[in-house]
């Protein structure tokens, strides 16, 4: 056969697999609704099924399922006067009431977690569909308190914690998105007091009653500070200081941190001039100094609750994307920081002596890259993503114990020695918190889809949830 020959039966037959090729992707995408989303490193897809108009329509006949009644849609609605906590929950319980738990440290020690699981994994106590967003949940008084995005609005929602059940929401018009993390408020609410203190991805910021979804007062933060949004949206979750709450809008001209009073949203102080970034404030005692700790686009600083005076600084600079990981405190004198897109870790001394602060830096290396996940502090030793594969490090030299467990760009915390981890699948995963090595104990699927949500723990009970779907298991001891 001549080389021509060949050549044009080659060409049909790579015609006839392209168009093959083309024709699935078509019916994959027309018929079964395929979705593509990038993970966690930026380049890699993620493939899911489940188209987005069709998802809300089945959320909100689940919702419907709920309420004895009907209310207009953008308003309040609320079965709360109708709705006791649940029977297995004290409604007096106020443990997990802020991001990543009371500390917001990733640590749980309100009680024992079973650590012996079924090897077909956990039984949920229930699962049902959820909006848009990657903030996580807080729980208190036998409700968990969450905010998403369903269609054009933003949502904060009250569930039963035992049954899922929705007891009230209260929406306004919002629908951020971008490319890399699609639609969806990204903020973690704060539960304090019986209020419920709740930040949209473009800067709205409410307080709410926690049993009844009602405003208190409404301000929105970019606004206030005459900041420019984001460009994955405000992300920190309020924290609640004494009659303060504590933002981060990142505007210019000292204010990159705001205080308003808490319970009139009356602006309080403002500081600093950094653009701020995907972290969380904090409230630690560091050198024996109550203080707020916050990790900007630019450093690491300590601030005076009062005021918002800077009382030291480490400088912070993560190049592409400001910092997105919690700084964790240990001994009193110690920061540990970590960030990923190739920066890595330092661990901080910071002393208060004679009233004035000293900061130096103990070490500083690249074995843990806490990308968007934050890591947590256990018994001398820190256990976290480095990228996107587990690792544990000495806290005291940053030495490499080992590496192991690829779980993706996922999220974990530290429940009765060990790791309880939510990947980035949507896998729940049991590792034993030790230096020696990597051991991990149990896994199941839990969720499905693309899951960066931090999970969250109260009374035993493990919620998880993602831009699709929510879920709540039983970690009490049997």
């Amino acid at each position: 056969m001549k080389q021509s020959s060949i050549l044009r039966l080659l060409l049909v037959a790579l015609t006839a697999v392209i168009g093959l090729i083309a024709v699935t992707v078509t019916i994959l995408f027309t018929v079964f609704d395929l979705r593509v989303e990038l993970a966690g490193n930026g380049i890699y897809p993620m493939v899911s099924f489940g188209n987005t108009s069709a998802h809300f329509d089945n959320l909100e006949l689940n919702r419907s399922q709920h309420y004895s009644r009907l209310l207009p849609a953008g308003s309040s609605r609320s079965l709360a006067p109708f709705a006791t906590a649940s029977e297995s929950v004290a409604a007096s319980d106020t443990y997990w009431t802020d991001f990543r738990g009371p500390n917001r440290d990733g640590r749980y020690t309100q009680t024992p977690v079973r650590t012996s699981w079924p090897a077909i994994g956990l039984d949920p106590l229930w699962t049902q569909p959820i909006g848009g967003g990657y903030a996580s949940f807080v729980v208190a008084q036998g409700l968990a308190f969450t905010i998403e995005q369903r269609r054009d609005e933003e949502v904060v929602s009250a569930y039963d914690v035992d049954t899922g059940r929705e007891v009230w929401t209260h929406a306004w018009s919002a629908n951020f998105t971008e490319t890399m993390g699609g639609p969806g408020p990204r903020a973690t609410p704060t539960w304090h007091e019986g209020h419920l203190y709740a930040l949209g991805a473009t800067g709205q910021f409410w307080c709410l009653d926690a049993k009844t979804g009602a405003m208190k007062w409404n301000r929105n933060i970019l606004h206030d500070s005459a900041a420019t949004n984001l460009a994955w949206a405000m992300s920190a979750s309020p924290l609640i200081v004494d009659d303060l709450v504590i933002v981060q809008p990142g505007g210019a001209s000292g204010w990159s941190v705001v205080a308003y009073n808490r319970e009139t949203g009356d602006i309080v102080w403002h500081t600093l001039d950094d653009v701020q970034s995907y972290s969380s404030p904090m409230l630690v005692s560091v050198s024996g100094v109550r203080q707020i700790l916050t990790v900007t686009a630019e450093r690491a600083v300590g601030l005076r609750v009062e005021d918002g005076q800077l009382l030291w600084e480490f400088p912070w600079v993560t190049p592409t994307v400001p910092n997105m990981s919690q700084p964790i405190v240990f001994d009193e004198e110690y920061v540990f920081l970590s960030a990923g897109y190739g920066h890595g870790s330092a661990l901080l001394n910071v002393v208060h002596t004679d009233g004035r602060y000293t900061v130096e830096s103990v070490w500083q290396n690249n074995r843990m890259k806490n990308k968007f996940s934050s890591a947590v502090f256990h018994e001398g030793y820190i256990y976290g993503f480095d990228e996107s594969i587990l690792a544990c490090i000495k806290a005291a030299t940053g030495e490499l114990q080992w590496k192991g467990g690829r779980y993706g760009y996922g999220q974990l915390l530290l429940a009765s020695d060990h790791l309880v981890i939510l990947s980035e699948h949507g896998d729940v995963v049991l590792v034993r918190a030790t230096p020696e090595r990597h051991d991990e104990v149990a896994t199941f699927v839990a969720i499905e889809g693309k899951t960066w949500n931090v999970p969250a723990l109260a009374e035993g009970r493990l919620l998880v949830r993602n831009a699709r779907e929510m879920a709540a298991f039983d970690l009490t001891l049997q």
